[in-house]
This record gives structure tokens, C-alpha cells and sequence, in this order.
């Protein structure tokens, strides 16, 4: 009961409730999945009526792509922050950015289903498009930095290799957020990503084939 209220007082004094509703909208998602969210059940988590929701979004597809929106701009952050300016190495700065993406994933379960999981096209509004968009441009520019170790007739189109690490990103991420693995607890998902990144790196010729 006080977290409802601390949140109804911060919404109509502070002119938070559009934050408030996010917020709640993220808790709901992450707990009962996209398909159990409804507004007027964001309205009763934050301790509004459902009209005091229509005032700030149109619809509960439009509460989830904001959702998405502050997450793919949250992700976007977390890995140019780890990328940094590819130092000390592209190689090393592209491990850091992997280990950035497992880390936002697990910290953020709520960003996670809006963003990937809710059925929001990345495109539905420029504004998800730009945020969207951010995020995969930082992954473009490691996998253009990588690629510039490699004599240019072997060099991959960057799109294509940055879309190659997103799925293998993702798809680690997906194991283990399902406990598809969890038969093999000794495998972290930091491990399974190196362990994919590299192969997937020594075919392309960026890392040397072992012995």
C-alpha cells in the first residue's frame, strides 16, 4: 500500500505519473509476460484510474513502446559505455560489449520483454526507430573496427556480421533467460558467448585458427 501511494502523490504533485506508469507497465511484463499486461491493470498498479492513463498514452500499445523506447536508449548506453572507443584493442573492447549485453539483459528482464518479447515493431514510431537504431549502430561500428584487421577482399559486409553477433548475443541471452540450459549448470552465459563470438570470429579471419 505505500508503494501505491508514494507513487499516486509523486504523479499528480510531481508530474511524474507518466515515468510511474512505465514503471509499473515494466514490473507487469516481467512477471506476468506482455500477453497479462493491460492499462487498466498499469492504473491499478500505480493507484490511478484507467482515464488518468489516456492522459498521458493512447493506448496500451503505445505504454509499451515507450517501454521499449527507454530500453533500446538504456541498451544503446550500456554498450557504447563498454565499447568505449574500441581500447585498448577492438578484440578486447568487442568482449566487454558482449559481457554488456548479458549484463543488461539479466539486470533488465522488464526492458527485455518490451523491447524484444511484446511484440512492438522497432519501427513503429521514429522515435523506437532512432533508439532502436542507436543501439545497433554501436554494434556496427565493432564490427567495422573489427573488420579492418582483415586484407579488404576478405572483409564481410558490416551489416551482415553485426547482425551475425546480435543473433549470437541474442540467442545466448534467450538459453539462458528460459533455463533452456539449465541441465548444464556449470555453463555461464559469459563463457557460451565467448566461446560462439570466437568461433564465429576465427572464421571470418579476424582471430587466427588454433593449431
Amino acid at each position: 500500500m505505500t508503494h501505491v501511494s508514494t507513487i499516486r502523490k509523486r504523479g499528480y504533485h510531481h508530474g511524474s505519473l507518466r515515468e510511474a506508469l512505465v514503471q509499473v507497465t515494466l514490473e507487469l511484463i516481467q512477471t506476468e509476460g506482455p500477453e497479462g499486461f493491460t492499462l487498466s491493470k498499469a492504473a491499478r498498479r500505480a493507484g490511478v484510474t484507467p482515464a488518468a492513463v489516456y492522459r498521458h498514452f493512447s493506448g496500451r500499445d503505445n505504454l509499451l513502446t515507450e517501454c521499449a523506447r527507454e530500453g533500446y536508449a538504456s541498451f544503446a548506453e550500456c554498450l557504447s559505455d563498454a565499447y568505449g572507443d574500441g581500447q585498448p584493442c577492438p578484440r578486447t573492447a568487442f568482449a566487454a560489449m558482449g559481457e554488456a549485453y548479458l549484463s543488461f539483459v539479466f539486470n533488465n528482464p522488464g526492458y527485455y520483454v518490451a523491447m524484444y518479447e511484446s511484440g512492438i515493431p522497432q519501427d513503429r514510431t521514429p522515435e523506437l526507430a532512432e533508439a532502436a537504431g542507436a543501439a545497433h549502430a554501436v554494434l556496427e561500428r565493432a564490427a567495422a573496427d573489427l573488420s579492418r584487421r582483415l586484407p579488404p577482399e576478405k572483409r564481410q559486409p558490416i551489416k551482415l556480421v553485426s547482425a551475425h553477433i546480435r543473433a549470437l548475443s541474442h540467442g545466448v541471452a534467450q538459453l539462458f533467460v528460459r533455463g533452456d540450459l539449465k541441465d548444464h549448470p556449470s555453463l555461464t552465459p559469459e563463457e557460451v558467448l565467448k566461446s560462439g563470438v570466437g568461433t564465429y570470429l576465427r572464421g571470418l579471419g579476424v582471430i587466427p585458427q588454433d593449431p
